[in-house]
This record gives structure tokens, sequence and C-alpha cells, in this order.
């Protein structure tokens, strides 16, 4: 496969011969799946909303109530700007990016159902401290098991994900990941909006209700079924071949099951995927799918928005209930862009979605900070008729990137690696995820109160570049079989230079195009 050298049984040559059938059994496993991004989606949703309650703040961070409360002409940008407050928030994605390298080595030697089952009992017991929380210590602590949660889980479940899937259908079903994301954090908009009238502990009710998702992942976990390739990859050969016919719903699956034994084969003799992964030969995955594009999806500004959403709208002055409100309506606007794109991604495929609304995304933050500069600042308040169009644009700017950035930032990693090195370079996609999700969750209020409206001029330039990276250097992955991608990167105009000769192979073949 994606490893060292093949011969006529190559992949390239059976992917015609792949064959699947739509099977409850295997929309189950999808769901079971899917349920780890409700994890980390409710999460997000939920973290902003508590930090903008008042019974929260005036029980751990006296000082930012006081100053929230104030109507000083120079909190106007800096109401919430304290950095234990943002460590409240972004002590989950750190402790996340440690974890998902104990996740690595858990889904590559015991499968990825175990990493599923450990993350949601990590998110579990995070969820339970939280809501008993009796000071700033024990919130942290809290967090950091919900750290453990989100990093298990973001390791494993776009592998499972993409493992289950027919390859003609693979965008659609990794992209369930994204959407329960969605789901989870329009959920969680939905919780703090009712909750923040249950004086004095609503805030309680809404840290503690994550454990409900953790709970169905815990259960969904137990019941569903280990991926074909890790089967193959244990030497669990014979149960690997059921699973297969059972979530393929035919018998005859031969060539692709070939195809998992040959990538497992070379998977054995890679003794350190980590130092594999830094060979020359998969430069181009390293540098697109394990850096780029996971630093990008947090550089884009949508998750400052999504984990400050009533924090921002109250900084620009909304009330309390209207700024959780808008952030709902906002938060809408991504499970609705994650079903467009799970219904359209395999049809038009990734690049062409990134591009598009990158384009979308940047003259929306233009929009936004032209906004703040005229009409907000210096003790000013936005007007109904301003707050109202700035809703409508954050809503846009969130539609465009529910359907890039957003799915594909878990898509397109996902698919880039062949088996031998699939679980470590997930967990580097994650470890690289989670550090840009600290460091914007931990700086973003501090950028906005120094920044001010700048601070969107800053991302709309940001996604310039990264629009550029896409358009440049990534080359169409739809349809393609995980075990054929390598060739989209020997036949690429840039990163053909890079592979060098000896690490190529030495077959001629083409992939064989799956419509």
């Amino acid at each position: 496969m994606a490893g060292g050298g093949v011969e006529s049984g190559a992949p390239g040559k059976r992917a015609h011969l792949y064959e699947h059938r739509f099977t409850n059994y295997f929309a189950f496993t999808c769901i079971v799946g899917a349920l780890g991004g409700s994890l980390f989606g409710y999460d997000l949703g939920v973290s902003g909303g508590v930090t903008s309650m008042d019974d929260f703040l005036k029980e751990f961070f006296p000082k930012v109530y006081r100053r929230k409360n104030s109507h000083l002409n120079e909190t106007d940008y800096c109401k919430y700007d304290d950095q234990v407050l943002t460590l409240f928030t972004s002590s989950l994605y750190i402790s996340a990016l440690v974890m998902t390298f104990f996740a690595s080595y858990l889904t590559r030697i015991k499968g990825r159902k175990a990493s599923i089952i450990v993350g949601a009992l990590s998110f579990l017991a995070g969820a339970i401290l939280n809501a008993a929380a009796k000071n700033i210590a024990m919130l942290i602590i809290g967090r950091v098991f919900l750290g453990g949660g989100i990093g298990f889980g973001n390791q494993a479940v776009p592998l499972y994900l993409s493992e289950m899937a027919p390859a003609k259908n693979r965008g659609a079903v990794n992209q369930l990941f994204q959407f329960t994301t969605c789901a989870g954090i329009l959920v969680a908009n939905l919780v703090n909006y009712f909750t923040n009238k249950i004086h004095p502990h609503g805030w309680r009710i809404s840290l503690g209700l994550a454990g409900v998702p953790a709970v169905l992942m815990l259960i969904g976990g137990l019941l569903c079924a280990e991926t074909p390739n890790s089967l193959v990859e244990q030497g669990r050969l014979d149960e690997a071949r059921k699973v297969l016919e059972k979530v393929r719903g035919t018998r005859n699956v031969d060539a692709e099951f070939e195809d998992l034994k040959e990538a497992s084969e070379e998977a054995r003799a890679v003794t350190s995927p980590f130092r594999t992964l830094l060979k020359r030969k998969y430069r181009p995955q390293l540098i697109i799918g394990a850096l780029g594009i996971p630093a990008f999806q947090q550089l884009t500004g949508n998750n400052s928005i999504l984990f400050y959403a009533p924090v921002i709208f109250q900084s620009l002055g909304f009330g309390a209930n209207a700024a959780l409100f808008s952030s709902f309506i906002t938060n809408g606007a991504l499970l609705v862009a994650t079903v467009i794109s799970m219904f359209l991604v395999d049809k038009f495929g990734r690049r062409k979605f990134f591009l598009e609304a990158g384009f979308e995304m940047i003259i929306c933050m233009i929009i936004t900070a032209v906004v703040l500069a005229v009409e907000f600042g210096h003790g000013k308040e936005l007007g109904k008729g301003i707050s109202a169009f700035l809703v409508i644009v954050i809503f846009l700017f969130v539609l465009a990137y529910g359907r890039s950035w957003g799915p594909l930032g878990w898509l397109v990693p996902s698919e880039l690696f062949p088996l031998e090195i699939r679980s470590a370079a997930q967990s580097m996609v994650v470890c690289v995820n989670m550090i840009f999700t600290a460091l914007v969750a931990q700086l973003f209020l501090m950028s906005l109160c120094h920044l001010q409206y700048g601070i969107f001029l800053l991302f709309g330039g940001l996604i310039v570049i990264m629009s550029g990276f896409v358009y440049f250097l990534l080359p169409e992955t739809k349809k393609v079989p995980i075990e054929e991608i390598y060739l989209l990167f020997e036949n690429h105009w840039f990163w053909k230079n890079i592979v060098s000769d000896q690490d190529r192979r030495t077959s001629n073949w083409k992939p064989v195009a799956i419509v």
C-alpha cells in the first residue's frame, strides 16, 4: 500500500472490484462513531455561554463580573479579558493535545473502539467534576478530564468513520463527526439560553449535561464493532472479514480484504510510526494533513466565535439573553452548512469547497471589521439595525466555515495517511489542532481587547494565506481509496519533486476512478 513497493496485486487494480450495499449495521456503527463529535461540540458550545453567565462569574470570577457590569468606556472590548477565565476554556485543549499521544498507542494496539470507550469515560468524569465544582481548581481538573475525552475521541473517531466507509461515500460518512459536533454546539447554546434563567446554579446544569453524550458514546462504543482495518492490523483476520462482510452488506469482499491484509503487513513492519511519518515519502501528507490543515482550521477565527459567541455579543452591547440567542442562531448555521457539505462534498470535491467558502469568509471578516470600526467603541453600543446586520454577517461566515474548513479539517487529514502511520498521524493531527485551539482560546479575548476590530482583519488575512495553501498544494481526494492517496502526490506538480525517486513505487499504474 502506501509504504513500500507493490507488485501486480496493488489496490489500483482492485479498487474497481470493491462492492458495498447500505445496511442498518453500517448505519449503526457510523452513528456510534459520530457521537464523538457531540462531545466535542457540546463543550465548544457550552463553555462560552457559561463564562458569560453572571452566576458563574460571581462565584468564580468576581472581578470579571464587576468589570462586565460597569459602564466604563475602556471596557467595551475588554470586559472579559482575564487569563484565568480563558484558562477555563483552553485547559481542555491543552489536556487533549497531551492525551492524544496516549490515544495513539491505544488506538493502534487495542483498536479504535478502545479509544472511543476510554474517551467517553474520561469525558463523563469531567462533566461530573465541573457540575459539582466548588472552586477554580475543581473546574480546571474537570476540564482536564474533559480534554482527555476529547483527545481520545478526536483521535479515534475520524479514523473509525473513514475506515468503516466505502471510498465513494467516505466524505459524507466522515462528516457525521462534524454534523454531530455542530449538533452538540447547537444543543449547548439552547441549553445555555434556558439555564441562564435558572438562578443561581443554571451553569451547573449546563456543564453537567455534558455527561449525556458521554454516556451515549460509552454505550455505543461497547456495542459497536471494531473496524476491519484495525482487526487486520491486530492479526484477527477471521473476525475482520466477518465485520467487513457485515458492514459492506455483501460476501464479495475479496478485493478489499486483500488490500487490507497487504496494508497490514506493511504496517506491522513499521516499529516506530512517528519516526516513519517524518520520512521524505510522507512529507506531503505530513505538511498538508498533520500540520497545515489542523492549524489553519483554528486560524480561520470560527472557533473563536464558537467559544466566545455570547461573550463577543455581550461585549458588543447585546443583553445576556440576546447574546445567547444570537449565538444560537449563528451556530444553527453551522449545522445547516454541515448537512449541505455531507450531501455535496463527494460530488463537488474538497478543493472547491475550501476555495469557494474561503472567499466568502474573507468578505465576512472584512465587513465585520469595517462595521465595528465605524459603529462601535468609545462607550458607543451598536444599534438594533447594525446588531442584526452583524449577526447576519457572522451567520454567513459560519455557514461558509461549516461546509469547508469545519468538516474538511477533519475529513481530509483522515484520508491522507496509509495504515502503517495512520494512528500516529491522527495523533499529530489532533495535537496540532489542539495546540492552535488552546492558543486561540487563551489569546482571543486579550487580542479582542488590544486589537479591537483589527482581530477580524487578522483572521481575514490568514484565510487568504490558507486558501492559497489549498489551491497550490492540496490535490483532490474525493472518491479515491485511502490506500491509493499516495499516488496523488506522486503525480502532483509540486509534491512529485519532494517525493524522492527511490521512495516511489515501482509500478506505473494510476488510481482507478470510482464513480
